[in-house]
């Protein structure tokens, strides 16, 4: 099975420094927003809390032991340490313990607390994968429409010079009285009017590379250049291979976000048997190591053989069982175990609407990319049936059977065609890269 694209750059942007590029490729774009933004920060911070919680969890099956000491005078009555017999002698004393346990049976409380703790990490570790995958397609859409910029304002420019030949042409037949002046006016105001959009469509580019810029977080002073690749060199699947059943069958398997909400429906369930373990007894094993001395042992007079003669003397070693059972608490348990199954009821909720809300996704975008097809073939269409009346304008005007503001139009609605043509391929290339994302293929142009 193929693993999501996302996972590969995500992994990728935090194992090696993104450096900036000459030249931006899509792949170096996703790298880099993947790298640097916040919201991917903050998720891998979330990562590493749950990561300890999970860690805390798992320790505290393990067995403890704790080290004791203190030192002090006693006045008035007490007991003294060395006879254990009433007293009203003022006298030091020095004490020492070690003691811990581990808990033996419990109901599987702590296994299922461990449980619950390392799924919610793996949940979370998941998640980031989901916000890689939103900035992924933010940043395709982005590049896409700077492409789509750049040959627009390539068809721009296109009819500057196409307007400028018919200019000069027109110049000569109005310099031998074949064509009124009028007809040089009409075009050198068309002229004027290509120069302009040409300038919409390059200040369009600008604004686009802008937009990519701030997605990206980069400096919107440094200079910023992509590959510019043509649209028709962009390898698309067939609508055999990206049919939505199918599709969505491979997508329940791929997408972090329903891997994310089953392995929470999964911790639910953990957690729910941790707090059924509430109505349980539970089992513990203690040890206890204590000692102590007191000034008032004959042997005081020898500081340290009167010491640790007496430390010895006093060595004590304590094992056993200790059994809690649960008769009444508050009703805490019973509580607790009730709002545990309330909770795994609204994650598997929420499982399902992850999963219903994935396949109206994956359908929607199918039928957009039938649409999109449906738009681009009736563009393509009209983009030849424009440039042929665009040609045949062009001969007649040529013989002067056709007026400049005739031939002006058609020009222009030659144009227009050739826009909306380009508009239509690449609004057709993001509906495809859509559902072959949502396929978990990588996504590449």
């Amino acid at each position: 099975m193929k693993y999501l694209f996302s996972l590969f750059l995500f992994v990728a942007a935090l194992s090696v420094q993104a450096q900036e590029p000459a030249q931006w490729d899509l792949k170096s774009c996703v790298e880099y927003a993947i790298q640097h933004n916040i919201s991917v920060q903050q998720a891998d911070v979330a990562a590493r809390l749950a990561k300890l919680q999970a860690d805390l969890a798992s320790s505290n099956r393990l067995p403890t032991i704790n080290g004791t000491t203190g030192m002090g005078m006693r006045f008035g009555r007490s007991i003294d340490p060395t006879t254990n017999g009433f007293s009203s002698t003022q006298f030091l004393y020095n004490n020492f313990g070690l003691n811990g346990g581990v808990q033996l049976y419990n109901a599987g409380k702590l296994k299922n607390n461990a449980e619950a703790t390392s799924l919610s990490w793996y949940a979370s570790e998941t998640d980031k994968l989901t916000i890689a995958n939103d900035i992924s397609m933010n940043v395709a859409t982005f590049y896409l429409q700077i492409l789509s910029a750049i040959e627009q304002s390539e068809i721009a420019k296109i009819q500057i010079q196409q307007t400028k030949e018919q200019l000069a042409a027109t110049g000569k037949r109005v310099e031998v009285g074949l064509l009124p002046e009028l007809n040089l006016l009409e075009l050198e105001t068309q002229l004027a009017n290509d120069s302009s959009n040409y300038i919409n469509a390059i200040s369009s580019v600008q604004q686009s590379k802008l937009n990519m810029m701030a997605l990206l977080n980069l400096d919107a002073a440094k200079p910023f250049e992509i590959v510019a690749q043509p649209v028709d060199q962009i390898k698309l699947q067939t609508f055999a291979d990206l049919q939505p059943d199918y599709v969505f069958n491979v997508a329940t398997q791929n997408m972090p976000n329903v891997k994310a909400a089953s392995l929470r429906v999964q911790a639910a369930e953990k957690n729910s048997l941790a707090a059924k373990a509430g109505f349980y007894p539970t089992l513990s094993f203690g040890y206890n190591l204590t000692s102590n001395f007191s000034n008032q042992s004959k042997d005081w007079a020898n500081v340290w053989n009167g010491w640790n003669t007496q430390v010895n003397n006093n060595f004590g070693q304590n094992l056993g069982f200790q059994m809690s059972i649960p008769l009444f608490n508050g009703n805490q348990s019973k509580l607790n175990y009730r709002q545990s199954k309330l909770n795994l009821s609204n994650v598997k909720l929420q499982a399902d609407n992850t999963q219903l809300k994935l396949k109206q996704d994956i359908y929607s975008a199918y039928t957009n990319a039938i649409v999109a097809y449906n738009k681009l073939n009736a563009a393509q269409k009209a983009l030849i049936s424009s440039e042929k009346t665009y040609q045949f304008a062009t001969k007649r005007y040529e013989l002067g059977l056709l007026g400049t503001i005739e031939l002006l139009s058609n020009q222009n609605n030659y144009l227009k065609a050739k826009v909306n043509f380009k508009t239509a391929q690449y609004e057709y290339v993001f509906r495809i890269k859509l559902l072959e994302f949502y396929k978990g293929e990588a996504l590449t142009l």
